[in-house]
């Protein structure tokens, strides 16, 4: 199991690496397309995603992405309103066809996975992106492997036993912690290379450590969905790890804090 979900780890690297260099336009199709699989991997706990709310979410995520990647913002908060006008239409007009619960995992899915993931891509379309985009990596991967040494050296107090029972306090420090000071040392290493940024190892370390607060609540999110649907895992699309939900939950919050304190605190 341990190789399979180091190799497994390596490959997804290596895909990032390889999206981040080709340029926004292929990250964003990257992103996209995990946002796609994601959202997939929701609605099929609902049972709606080969079913007619399930493709309209997908539809919005589609079009909430491509108005970002143009520019057009205002068109992509336009889209918020009108999907969730769209799927109660399809909810009235195929009543009771679907009930209110999968209307509503229709438009969650859309909002907690498609617009929330789409600030992955964001980040990396920013003036400094190339350099700022690494943040999101830091604060998700980096974050979940020092909180794991930590829990496993001197972790003792269980953080939530019925939800994850190995998480605990110890851990949740740990990670932060160690979050901070990776991306404090990263700041200080590329602080040359952040030109639109005011600081950049503090505003790095801040970024990061407020993010790696909040991914462990994406986490636990992500699992808390799985235990009340009695589901192992969301997937099988990444051995060793399971679903994009499975690897990419921590990184659905990250994303959004580490854009926006970036953008209205620490940028010129």
């Amino acid at each position: 199991m341990f190789k399979t979900r180091f190799l497994s780890s390596v490959v997804l690297v290596i895909m990032m690496i390889g999206g981040i260099f080709a340029g926004p336009a292929v990250f964003t199709a990257l992103f996209m397309t995990i946002s796609l699989i994601g959202m997939m991997e929701l609605y099929r706990i609902y049972g709606i995603h080969k079913k007619t709310p399930g493709i309209l979410g997908y539809v919005l995520a589609v079009l909430f992405d491509l108005f970002l990647y143009f520019g057009q913002e205002d068109f992509a908060h336009v889209i918020l309103i009108c999907g969730l006008i769209l799927l109660m239409a399809v909810y009235v007009i195929g009543f009771p066809r679907y009930d209110t619960n999968q209307i509503m995992a229709a438009y969650f899915g859309f909002v907690y996975i498609g617009v929330m993931l789409s600030y992955v891509f964001r980040i990396r379309a920013m003036e400094d992106g190339l350099i700022l985009i690494w943040l999101v990596f830091i604060c998700s991967w980096i974050n979940d492997t020092c909180a794991y040494l930590v829990g496993i050296l001197i972790g003792k107090h269980k953080m939530t036993p019925k939800l994850s029972p190995k998480k605990t306090y110890e851990g949740a420090v740990g990670g932060i912690a160690g979050t901070a000071l990776i991306a404090a040392l990263y700041g200080f290493i590329f602080k040359n290379q952040m030109e639109t940024i005011v600081n950049p190892p503090v505003a790095c370390a801040i970024a990061c450590s407020l993010g790696a607060i909040l991914s462990i609540f994406g986490d636990l999110a992500a699992s808390a969905i799985k235990r009340n649907h009695d589901v192992k895992d969301y997937g099988k699309l990444i051995p060793g790890h399971g679903g994009i939900l499975d690897r990419f939950d921590s990184m659905i919050f990250t994303a959004p804090v580490i854009y926006w304190v970036v953008e209205m605190l620490f940028k010129m």
